[in-house]
């Protein structure tokens, strides 16, 4: 289902507003980096795993949930020797409740994408998910409209919980490199404007070489490609908002358009004009 030979491809196709996955394996795969064009939250039962998001770390007990939010590069990194088992929502970012997606956006801007919750509130949430998994898988009288309905109250929660940032902060859940994350969370901010390897150097005080090497290690992606994928993934959420193709190109940072639109065709398989 993630697994790709290339990091800038996406993953999974989400035409319903929401799609729910209970999986439970045990193989040997490497993940590669890779993004989605829909949001992701997943909830980990079980196994040893590490999940890097956007160059954090983070490293999983069960019941922890993840918000992995639409365009963040991300993969998990798994010990074969366990079972690993997790429920994942695939969300849309444009379903009807706009609010209920609203902890997503907030992970993106903080930087920060792990809810740990004490054991009275992760069994409210898990039978809450049981009921959610049931009914979906069921054909009883109004299923669907009692999985919408156990959809939103779950969601209803978590964004309680995350906004309100009533879970358990553990400083050993979560390693990162501070530069790194500088790093990150400048590019993703100034996407529009000068974002050479030179410039950064120059602005975190820091030998280019160096600087690539750690941003590699830390997010699986070259820094150019990195800003590339970014850059792109904004210029088509602007395109799909209405915006003429070049001013969407000029918003997003790309200079020139012929580049653009080879980068675009080379990334979506698309040319913009027909998105």
């Amino acid at each position: 289902m993630e697994y790709f030979s290339e990091p800038t491809e996406k993953s999974g196709y989400l035409n319903e507003e929401y799609r729910l996955f209970h999986i439970k394996d045990q193989t040997e795969r490497e993940y590669r980096p890779h993004y989605h064009d829909f949001h992701k939250l997943i909830v980990f039962l079980s196994g040893n795993v590490t999940y890097h998001i956007e160059g954090k770390a983070y490293h999983l007990k069960p019941r922890d949930i993840l918000l992995v939010n639409q365009g963040a590069i991300h993969k998990p990194e798994i010990d074969a020797s366990l079972p690993y088992e997790r429920i994942i929502l695939w969300i849309r970012d444009d379903i009807r409740e706009q609010a209920l997606t609203t902890c997503f956006q907030k992970a993106r801007d903080r930087s920060f994408n792990l809810i740990r919750l004490n054991s009275r509130v992760q069994e409210r949430l898990k039978d809450i998910l049981a009921e959610l998994e049931g009914s979906l898988n069921g054909n009883a009288f109004c299923a669907e409209l009692l999985s919408d309905a156990l959809f939103s109250q779950l969601m209803v929660y978590i964004n309680r919980i995350f906004l309100e940032e009533s879970y358990i902060l553990d400083q050993q859940s979560y390693t990162f490199d501070s530069q790194v994350e500088d790093l990150v969370h400048y590019i993703n901010r100034h996407l529009a404007e000068d974002l050479s390897i030179d410039s950064l150097a120059r602005k975190y005080y820091l030998s280019k070489y160096h600087m690539m090497r750690k941003f590699k290690e830390e997010t699986g992606y070259t820094m150019h490609n990195y800003i590339t994928s970014k850059r792109l993934l904004l210029a088509r959420s602007l395109i799909s908002q209405g915006n003429p193709v070049m001013k969407a190109a000029q918003q997003s940072g790309f200079g020139d358009y012929t580049t653009f639109v080879r980068a675009y065709k080379k990334q979506f398989g698309a040319s913009p004009t027909k998105n």
